[in-house]
């Protein structure tokens, strides 16, 4: 259970500004530089490294600052993610599932819930984990099994098995998408409940320090005030919420992955010697480079599209969104294969940040299904725009992604 008490008006100690965030953001990048390959190599994120973070005021720092957080434009939220994202996949996983679980409750949850849990995730007293995807789902939420039950006025039964759940492992909180009454519904389960069960995820090609787990809800027993929104809005309201800022600080994290991986190569063509020449000097090294730093500097200019259109308010920015983390997915994949490939046999060693973003970026591709999912939504997105443009009415930017 959070402890609000401590962060009733009054008590909360003054929420960090936007200069100290990128302090500690530049802080920890700089610790995440030296120690990275090593959690990636150990399979976890070590605790020592979460309370830091914690402590740091970068967890959910877009929340207002009357539930603990520091307000932070999407913007400023954007760059402090990609200064993480360019050392740590795992680290800025870690900021990516905290602020998904944030805002869904922000926007969806009740006045009681907010109050309830929403300093405890700012504070990093609790860490969350966003259970959504199943074996026979997997990104298509509307086929989940998942189940829902209210057996009587005071409680809710939650039953199913969720897969890849980004620091599921450690987790103490876990915002579940299921089915009630056959509406898709959300409900906040904590990890100690009797009935849940973790498989911890090791040696999977990407996100290795993220503490991945699979879950088993086995009926577990929740209060029915843990129910996030009613029935019915579960995958298009709280779910399309949190996935929506997922994708925003995925995007983010791609370009600092991007920004890193090009920074690497373009350091080491230029001094490395080969066949008696400078590397960089070889033609095709430089097309690799160029097309390296064109793909990095287009993603930086989507994301900053999508946060400026996100700074009008809840509920604006979603195409611009999926958009920056379609094309900075992309970018991250293309530039650290790159990067890889312009490194050779030092882009192939168990500590290089190359490799290591070269595995993660794939992840990205794919969190969410197949870039070519995302390229389904982004047309469709678009033709509904002209559709609607054709038949002289208002254009329709949609509900949650």
């Amino acid at each position: 259970m959070p402890r609000a008490s401590e962060h009733l008006p009054g008590g909360a100690a003054e929420a960090p500004s936007s200069v100290d965030l990128e302090r500690a953001a530049a802080e920890l990048a700089g610790h995440a530089r030296a120690h990275a390959a090593r959690w990636d190599q150990d399979g976890g994120l070590p605790a020592s490294v979460r309370k830091e973070v914690a402590a740091s005021g970068l967890l959910a720092a877009d929340l207002p600052g009357r539930y603990g957080g520091a307000g932070l434009s999407p913007l400023a939220l954007g760059e402090i993610t990609a200064r993480i994202g360019a050392e740590c996949g795992a680290l800025r996983g870690l900021l990516t599932v905290q602020g998904m679980v944030a805002a869904a409750l922000l926007r969806w949850g009740t006045g009681a819930q907010r109050a309830e849990w929403l300093p405890a995730l700012a504070a990093g007293e609790l860490v969350a984990g966003f259970a959504a995807t199943e074996e026979g789902a997997g990104s298509a939420l509307g086929a989940m099994e998942a189940r829902i039950e209210a057996p009587n006025p005071r409680e809710l039964v939650v039953s199913g098995r969720k897969r890849w759940v980004t620091f599921g492992a450690v987790a103490d909180v876990f915002l579940v998408l299921g089915l009630y009454e056959g509406r898709p519904a959300a409900v906040l389960v904590d990890a100690d409940r009797a009935s849940v069960r973790r498989e911890p995820v090791n040696g999977q090609l990407g996100m290795r320090g993220a503490l991945i787990a699979h879950l088993a809800l086995d009926r577990v027993r929740v209060p029915r005030d843990r129910l996030v929104a009613p029935p019915g809005l579960g995958i298009s309201h709280v779910a399309g919420t949190a996935l929506d800022h997922g994708r925003f600080t995925v995007a983010w994290g791609c370009v600092g992955m991007a920004e890193a991986c090009v920074e690497d190569a373009a350091g080491h063509a230029a001094v490395r010697r080969q066949g008696g020449g400078v590397l960089g000097d070889h033609p095709s090294v430089r097309s690799l480079l160029a097309r390296a730093a064109v793909d990095a500097a287009g993603a930086r200019q989507l994301a900053r599209v999508a946060a400026e259109a996100r700074a009008a308010g809840p509920g604006h920015g979603l195409p611009e969104t999926l958009m920056a983390k379609y094309a900075a997915a992309s970018a991250a994949a293309a530039v650290s294969r790159a990067a890889v490939q312009v490194l050779g046999s030092a882009g192939c060693a168990p500590d290089s940040r190359a490799g290591r973003h070269f595995r993660d970026a794939k992840v990205m591709e794919i969190i969410e299904g197949a870039q070519e999912v995302t390229e389904q939504h982004i047309a469709e997105r678009l033709l509904r725009l002209h559709t609607d443009t054709a038949h002289g009415t208002t254009p329709s930017t949609g509900g949650p992604a």
